[in-house]
């Protein structure tokens, strides 16, 4: 199959989809793998070494788009790279459609197949592409937070750990899967007064056996919330609905009870945030404030440590990308229930129901496309 490795043109998006020994993993299994000229160069891959691995180089992204019969990504195309996709291409890269329209809209119409990163999805539930992602954006929530608490960026001007003889930052963080416990873990080792709210009390309990004393965990409610939110220093959004929006569990209205100089790092903009008063941003311009609240919401927070994500992004997805260059996307994801699971857009129909519900769109079984 010949593949493709376009160069990440997001604001700031310095990873790319496949380290050179991944390429290499696909031209020694018969595949032909063109990468753009650069590509890698953000997460410190230069083309001789991707040329060494035995890709093609391309000069600019027309040749990669046009001769590719499936493209691999991190990120969602960009609208400037919606005309460049072929009728019949599978795109394999992160999507979050839940919370774009006019990119749904505009892939619905492409003619091209999209798995999404995102909702592959494991019989006991994981999400085996997501996670490494979601690993490093939740250690990275804690590290940027506390960056946006000093004062010179309107924070509350505290240290996340104190120090001996002035209490430490209060850290809430909602949601308990994989962004609230690394971000848990990097809080704590802070020294930061961590609470981990959720909605399962499964979850809650192996919590309690694998993270320190200074965190605390609380079973999630309306009126808890609230509660947290009072006192808290610094605020991080990393709820998920696997496919779907985010709920949002902080109003507008719940502003006007924080501390001024607060900060919310929402991590789960990707998803539309669930924060009411979240809209993406970038590395490049990364906060704005509202009610005097610090508001951090980079939409592809992973890319600002783009060695170490573009690492783990490949470990976990360079085994479905051979999966699907070997078999084909029909066969491949007939053979494997949890790459099934990640066919959102086919034929020109909506094949994840978190989308459909999102949209209003019609949902087809993604079964029905396989043949």
């Amino acid at each position: 199959m010949k593949i493709g490795i376009p160069k990440e043109i997001k604001s700031n998006e310095n990873r790319v989809s496949l380290v050179p020994s991944g390429v290499a993993a696909l031209v020694n299994a018969g595949h032909s793998v063109t990468v753009e000229s650069g590509a890698g160069l953000g997460a410190g891959f230069d083309d001789a070494q991707y040329q060494a691995a035995g890709a093609e180089l391309a000069d600019g992204p027309e040749h990669v788009w046009a001769t590719a019969k499936m493209i691999v990504k991190v990120k969602e195309p960009i609208d400037a790279e919606w005309s460049r996709i072929q009728v019949g291409q599978t795109l394999f890269t992160y999507f979050h459609f839940a919370a774009n329209r006019p990119l749904t809209e505009a892939m619905l119409g492409s003619g091209a197949t999209c798995i999404a990163y995102e909702t592959v999805q494991l019989p006991n539930g994981e999400l085996p592409l997501l996670t490494p992602m979601s690993e490093v954006a939740g250690r990275l929530a804690v590290q940027e937070g506390a960056h946006y608490l000093e004062k010179l960026y309107g924070g509350r001007g505290m240290l996340l750990g104190g120090v001996p003889g002035v209490l430490p930052a209060k850290v809430l963080i909602l949601g308990g899967g994989v962004v609230g416990t690394q971000a848990a873990k990097m809080a704590a080792g802070l020294g930061a007064q961590v609470t981990v709210m959720d909605l399962s009390l499964e979850r809650l309990r192996q919590l309690s056996d694998i993270l320190p004393a200074n965190v605390q965990l609380l079973f999630s409610n309306r009126h808890a919330i609230l509660e947290q939110l009072r006192s808290a220093d610094l605020v991080i959004g990393g709820v998920l609905v696997t496919g779907a929006a985010a709920p949002k569990l902080i109003r507008q209205e719940d502003l006007a009870i924080m501390q001024a100089g607060a900060v919310i790092v929402d991590v789960a903009v990707d998803q539309g945030g669930c924060v009411e008063t979240t809209h993406p941003t970038t590395h490049a311009d990364p906060i704005y404030m509202v009610d005097n609240v610090v508001h951090y919401a980079v939409a592809n927070m992973p890319g600002a440590v783009p060695r170490t994500s573009t690492l783990a992004l490949t470990n976990a997805t360079l085994p479905y990308v051979l999966q699907l260059a070997n078999k084909g996307w029909q066969t491949a994801l007939q053979d494997n229930p949890a790459l099934l699971k990640g066919l959102n857009i086919a034929a020109g129909h909506v094949t994840c129901q978190g989308v459909a519900d999102a949209f209003g769109f019609k949902y087809l079984l993604p079964e029905q496309f396989l043949g």
